[in-house]
C-alpha cells in the first residue's frame, strides 16, 4: 500500500508538472506581436440618443521605446476605415519613458476623420511624463484634438460628451465634467427623454465617484488603463490588472446602476507583452433606446 501511495504522489507531481509546463507552453505560443491589434464591433442601445452614432475608441498608445509613429499611423488608418462619427482617445497617448517632442501627434492625428470631432482625456502616463502639462495640452490642440479636462461639450443636440483628468495622478473633478450635462426628470412615472451623456475616463475606477442615482446621470462610460490584464493564462486567469475589482473591470462591458461602461484592452502598452489578451480598437455602433440594452 505504501508503494502505491508513493506512486500516486509521484504521478500527481508529474501530472501537475506537466500541467504547469502545458500552461507555460500555451502562454508562450500565445504571445502576440506588439504591433498587432483587433478592430472589434459592438452594437448597443443607449438611452437618450435620437439617432444612430458610431464611435471609435483609441486608448493606451504608450508611444515610447517600443511603439512609434508607424503604429500610430496604423491606428489612425484603422479608425478611418470604419468611418466613425466621433473619435474618443481615452488616455496614455505616451508612455512615461517617451522622450520625443510630440511631433508625431501633430503630424498624424489630424488625419483622423470624424465629422463630430476627436476628443481625448489624459492618462496616468501622460500626466507622469508631463508634470508641466501645458506642453501636452498644446500638442493636442496642434493635433486637432479636443482635450477634455473636467469639462464637457455638446457634440450633437442629443449627445453630451464629458471627460475627466486622470483618476490616479491627475486632478479629476467629475462634478465639473458633468455640470452642463442634461438632467432627467420624471413626472407621473414617465421619464423625460433627455439627451445622452457619455463620459470619458482613462481609469475605470471612477465609478464610485459618480452620483449614486440613475448611473450618476451617465449613460455610457468609456475607459481604458487596464490593458485587459495583458496576460490571460490558462488555469491562472488574468495576471496583471491595475484597477479595483479586476474581475469586473479588466475588460469589456460592465453595467452599474443603469449605466453602461466599456473598458477597452487598448492598442498598445509600455511593456510589450500580451498573452491571450489581444490589443484592440473597439468600434461602437450606438442606436436609440429608452433603456439600456444587451449587446447586439
Amino acid at each position: 500500500m505504501a508503494a502505491e501511495e508513493r506512486l500516486t504522489r509521484r504521478e500527481f507531481v508529474k501530472t501537475a508538472g506537466l500541467a504547469g509546463l502545458g500552461t507555460i507552453a500555451v502562454g508562450v505560443l500565445s504571445i502576440e506581436s506588439p504591433h498587432r491589434f483587433e478592430v472589434n464591433q459592438h452594437a448597443r442601445a443607449v438611452r437618450g440618443l435620437r439617432a444612430g452614432l458610431r464611435i471609435a475608441v483609441l486608448t493606451d498608445f504608450h508611444l515610447g521605446p517600443n511603439l512609434g509613429p508607424a503604429d500610430l499611423s496604423r491606428w489612425v488608418q484603422a479608425s478611418n476605415a470604419v468611418t466613425p462619427d466621433l473619435v474618443c482617445v481615452v488616455g496614455d497617448l505616451v508612455d512615461q519613458a517617451y522622450r520625443g517632442d510630440l511631433s508625431e501627434f501633430a503630424e498624424l492625428l489630424p488625419d483622423l476623420r470624424a465629422p463630430l470631432g476627436v476628443y481625448a482625456v489624459p492618462g496616468n502616463h501622460d500626466r507622469t511624463r508631463y508634470r508641466r502639462f501645458g506642453v501636452f495640452e498644446d500638442a493636442m490642440a496642434a493635433s486637432g484634438v479636443n482635450l477634455l479636462m473636467n469639462e464637457g461639450a455638446w457634440v450633437r443636440d442629443d449627445l453630451y460628451l464629458a471627460g475627466i483628468d486622470d483618476f490616479r495622478v491627475g486632478r479629476p473633478d467629475v462634478a465639473s465634467a458633468l455640470a452642463q450635462a442634461p438632467t432627467r426628470t420624471s413626472a407621473a412615472g414617465v421619464r423625460d427623454p433627455a439627451p445622452a451623456t457619455v463620459l470619458l475616463s482613462h481609469n475605470p475606477d471612477v465609478i464610485p465617484e459618480l452620483p449614486e442615482e440613475d448611473g450618476g446621470g451617465v449613460d455610457l462610460l468609456l475607459a481604458g488603463h487596464t490593458h485587459g490584464g495583458q496576460m490571460r493564462l490558462p488555469l491562472l486567469g488574468v495576471r496583471h490588472v491595475s484597477c479595483r475589482h479586476p474581475e469586473e473591470r479588466a475588460a469589456g462591458w460592465v453595467e452599474h446602476r443603469g449605466m453602461l461602461m466599456y473598458v477597452t484592452r487598448g492598442a498598445g502598452e509600455g511593456v510589450p507583452l500580451r498573452i491571450r489578451c489581444p490589443r484592440q480598437i473597439p468600434i461602437f455602433t450606438l442606436h436609440r433606446g429608452e433603456t439600456q440594452a444587451t449587446e447586439a
